[in-house]
């Protein structure tokens, strides 16, 4: 489940980039917590999808 969303923050974040809209750095907010999260799991040997 966890990977689930770090998939669908990655996505949000591109689409953001992409638009470049007023949801642009909330955006880049979930990604650095997505990115914090898969560095935990690989840090903890767990597979990351």
């Amino acid at each position: 489940m966890l990977s689930t969303i770090v998939v669908i923050l990655i996505i949000l974040w591109l689409l953001g980039v992409v638009t470049a809209n007023a949801m642009g750095g909330l955006i880049h907010i979930l990604l650095v917590i997505a990115i914090i999260v898969v560095l935990v799991r690989v840090i903890k040997g767990k597979r990351i999808l």
